[in-house]
Formats: C-alpha cells, sequence, structure tokens
C-alpha cells in the first residue's frame, strides 16, 4: 500500500507514525505517478476534482485504472468514481474516514492508535483547532470516541500548534504589518511577498492558519491571505455567517472549498492580487 500527497507537509506533523513512507509527489514525481498507475484500488481523499491534486498528479488520477473510492467533504464534486462516498454536512474528511471505519470496529477490533491520531489531527487542522466547519454534533461525538480509544488529545493538540519556529513567528509579525481592514465591506485581508518569505527561511507550514487572524477583528467577516510563491499566489478565504468564501473562490479566482472556508491560486503578482479583491469587494460581489 502507498499513501501518495501532492506537496510536502509540514515539519510538525513529522511525528505521526507512517509520515516517513509518504510519497510526496512534489519530491519524487517517478514515483507517486508510478504508485497510482499500479494501484489496483485508489483512495481519493480530500478532493472534489483531479486538478486539486495538481497538475503533476491529475492526469495520473484520471486514467488510473484502478477501482476508485472517494472520500470527501467539499460540495460539487467533480471526479468520477466507482464509490462516491461525500458530503459537505461534516467537519472533514478525517471524519467520513473515521465513520467509513467506524462500520468495522468492536470492543474486540477497535480504531488503532496510530490511525485515530491521525484522524484527530485531521479534525482538529481541517477545522481551524475547532473553529469552524464544526458546527455538527456527530464531529463533537467523533473527537469523543477517538479519546475514549486512547489517544492523548491534548499531547495531540501541543504538537501541532504549539510546535513552531522562530521563524514562523517573525513571519506572522510581518504579514500582520500587511493587514488592511476594508470596515463598510466587513472585510479584511493580509498578504506576504516572495522576497519576505526567502528572508525569513519561509518552510512549509509555516502560513498555516495566518488567514484566520483577519477574522478575529470585529466586524470582519470575510477575509482573504495572499502569499506569493514560485510562479503564482495562493489564495486563502475565511468567512462567517451568510458570506459564501466558496462561491466567491469559484467565481473570482477559479478555486473552490466550503462555504466559510475555501482556497484558490491566482497568476500575477501580489500588487494585481490584492488590487483584482478590492475591486470585486468594492463591487459587492461576494
Amino acid at each position: 500500500m502507498s499513501v501518495v500527497s501532492p506537496n510536502a507537509f509540514p515539519d510538525f506533523l513529522n511525528w505521526m507514525e507512517g509520515s516517513d513512507r509518504i510519497v510526496v509527489a512534489q519530491d519524487d514525481l517517478v514515483k507517486a505517478r508510478k504508485a497510482i498507475k499500479e494501484a489496483d484500488m485508489l483512495y481519493v481523499v480530500d478532493m472534489n476534482a483531479p486538478h486539486r491534486a495538481g497538475q503533476d498528479l491529475q492526469n495520473s488520477i484520471s486514467k488510473s485504472k484502478a477501482f476508485k473510492v472517494l472520500i470527501d467533504h467539499h460540495v460539487q464534486p467533480e471526479i468520477n468514481c466507482d464509490v462516491m462516498y461525500t458530503t459537505h454536512l461534516t467537519s472533514s474528511a478525517s471524519e467520513l474516514v473515521f465513520n467509513f471505519l467506524y462500520r468495522f470496529m468492536t470492543p474486540e477490533r477497535p480504531v488503532a492508535k496510530a490511525i485515530a491520531e491521525a484522524l484527530y489531527v485531521g479534525i482538529i487542522t481541517d477545522t481551524g483547532s475547532m473553529s469552524y466547519a464544526c458546527d455538527y454534533p456527530g464531529t463533537y461525538e467523533v473527537l469523543g470516541k477517538l479519546i475514549a480509544s486512547g489517544i492523548n488529545g491534548e499531547g495531540i493538540h501541543q504538537k501541532v500548534y504549539s510546535n513552531y519556529t522562530e521563524s514562523r513567528l517573525r513571519l506572522m509579525g510581518v504579514a500582520l504589518t500587511h493587514l488592511k481592514i476594508m470596515p463598510e465591506y466587513g472585510a479584511s485581508y493580509m498578504y506576504l511577498t516572495r522576497q519576505e518569505l526567502i528572508d525569513n527561511h519561509f518552510q512549509i507550514g509555516d502560513s498555516e492558519g495566518f488567514v484566520n487572524y483577519g477574522m478575529t477583528i470585529k466586524g470582519v467577516e470575510f477575509t482573504a491571505f495572499f502569499m506569493e510563491r514560485e510562479s503564482r499566489i495562493r489564495v486563502s478565504f475565511r468567512s462567517k455567517g451568510k458570506v459564501d468564501v466558496n462561491r466567491f473562490a469559484r467565481d473570482h479566482y477559479n478555486g473552490g472549498g466550503h462555504h466559510n472556508a475555501a482556497g484558490a491560486f491566482f497568476d500575477g503578482t501580489v500588487e494585481e492580487a490584492v488590487a483584482h479583491f478590492e475591486k470585486v469587494v468594492r463591487e459587492g460581489k461576494y
């Protein structure tokens, strides 16, 4: 069995069992494509379309002859699989995986500790430490069952959220200097340039959660975070209430996600991305 990830994952997740055996396409594309091509059964998890895996893997997934199972919690799945286990009325794909496994669990055959830890991490990270996309009683029931299986929830939280580098904190300070609030529209945004990432020794995961700071401002119901990578701008959106950032990301950035949490990419400069965001917000198109 092989686990393939399109991109590298943050260092603060390296403690999880099996993390050293994940095939990262970004590091070894040949091996990643080979694993997908040779698979008899392919589980596609936490994405609703092949292009979400990136240009390097989308064709491999689409052309795979394997029996495909989709486990996903995004709206409007656009991928052809033999089995579709999807709903947006849940916190995360991890919660769906637990519900899938729960059918086969018994007191004599409980969920393994490593699996329980992975699912717990998946739920808390996909909800911003239970701050959005978690208004479902079932989510807390699942967390309770995972804790009851013997894992240390508090210890896991410390490993995930209290294990950052100094460079991450300094990078956060830089991002906050770019904070702009549009009070008349209930919106805000921040950004980081590629040079700022380089100057502050950016590593994968360092910007995790930065977008959420815009939502902590009184009166803000909609926020965006722009980060300049090698060839394009990565954009994250968050909202609360009725503001649908999934629709906003789809309509204006060819992105998508959830009602209150979505993402996209923008081809252009940071200045162009920010100007486009301000223009769309001022026109009330959200």
